[in-house]
């Protein structure tokens, strides 16, 4: 939403400009900024009512009636603290600005109320030792690396929370007091965020026999928690439960150009020959969706891989799709994918 940009004013725009800008946008506020978008304060119609009623007229600068120690929230932070903040100073809209203190957003409590409740679980997988990315994670599980300016886990965390999303839990086993002492119970972020540890490693699917039995009984999503994505995941869910799937693979299409001329043949004489042909495929992106049924059939305490469980599935007569995602998606597997995610993160949230 690009709306904030309309309502951008500069500290010598008049008093009388300042109330048609606010009028004509609509948004109730004003942002007083420099040559740069640099927040210099904010404006509302209670500021220029009360510079009238003192010495100001309408042909002097904005910048005279402007409130100028404005109440701003980082854009790091979530949707959650952005909501509590306006509600518990009273507010209707609230800049967002980036560490240096540049106007990157504007957030309403509008906006921030139009996010309905998702009560489906979802179940992150954060106990991997990250071996590939050593020494980095010598002292620190891979999913609290930092990517920008936080944790790849809360960057995670955060677009779930966008969405609606509040009933995480956690798999832990590599260093765990890392991921306890970052996110606690959820309470900070206003949602409820439960740990499963793993004693021994149990593979990507065999944490799903630790759950506890009083796990609402919906369709629960299931990711690494080594992924960078801008997936909307309440689409993902909606298809699911719409081509009443047992379980769901996201998806994503990825080609490959054979640098070669490919030769095909068949008892020694050629059948065809493919100058640098493209192949497509469908790659996994480790999330899923699976069915409360799909869930409860795992044994705890047994060792299984997420592949295996759909395998089985599948043998079982059970409905297993998949779900392509053309959104933004990154596996943080190696030092190379870390590099990468550093120079994405700016544009990305």
């Amino acid at each position: 939403m690009d709306q904030w940009k309309d309502v951008i004013l500069r500290p010598e725009t008049t008093i009388r400009e300042a109330m048609q800008t606010i009028n004509k946008a609509a948004l109730r506020i004003a942002l007083v900024c420099d040559a740069e978008d640099k927040l210099l304060g904010t404006v509302t119609d209670g500021d220029i009512r009360r510079g009238l009623l003192s010495q100001w007229g309408m042909q002097d600068a904005v910048i005279e009636v402007m409130n100028k120690t404005p109440i701003v929230v980082k854009e790091s932070s979530s949707i959650q603290h952005r909501k509590k903040t306006m509600e518990s100073h009273s507010l209707l809209s609230l800049p967002v600005i980036d560490n240096e203190g540049y106007v990157v957003g504007l957030e309403t409590l509008s906006q921030s109320e139009k996010m309905t409740k998702v009560d489906n679980p979802v179940f992150i997988m954060a106990g991997g030792f990250g071996t590939r990315l050593r020494p980095l994670t010598d002292t620190c599980p891979k999913p609290m690396l930092n990517v920008g300016k936080k944790p790849m886990l809360a960057h995670l965390i955060d677009r779930f929370i966008e969405l609606g999303f509040y009933n995480f839990y956690i798999s832990t086993h590599y260093i765990p007091e890392k991921i306890h002492d970052y996110f606690g119970d959820g309470s900070k972020w206003n949602v409820n965020i439960t740990y499963i540890h793993e004693e021994c490693p149990l593979g990507t699917g065999g944490a799903l026999g630790l759950l506890p039995q009083d796990i609402p009984k919906l369709p629960l999503i299931m990711m690494n928690g080594d992924v960078l994505t801008k997936l909307d995941f309440k689409q993902l869910l909606n298809y699911h439960q719409s081509h009443n799937l047992d379980a769901t693979m996201c998806v994503r299409e990825v080609e490959h150009t054979v640098s070669f001329g490919v030769v095909e043949s068949k008892d020694g004489l050629i059948t065809n020959m493919v100058e640098k042909p493209t192949y497509r495929y469908h790659i996994n992106t480790g999330i899923y969706v699976l069915s409360p049924e799909c869930v409860g059939s795992v044994e705890r305490n047994v060792k299984l891989d997420l592949p295996t469980l759909l395998e089985k599935r599948i043998r079982s007569n059970e409905k297993v799709g998949i779900y392509r995602n053309y959104e933004y998606w990154l596996d943080i597997g190696q030092m190379a994918d870390y590099h990468k995610a550093q120079q994405d993160i700016e544009g990305l949230f």
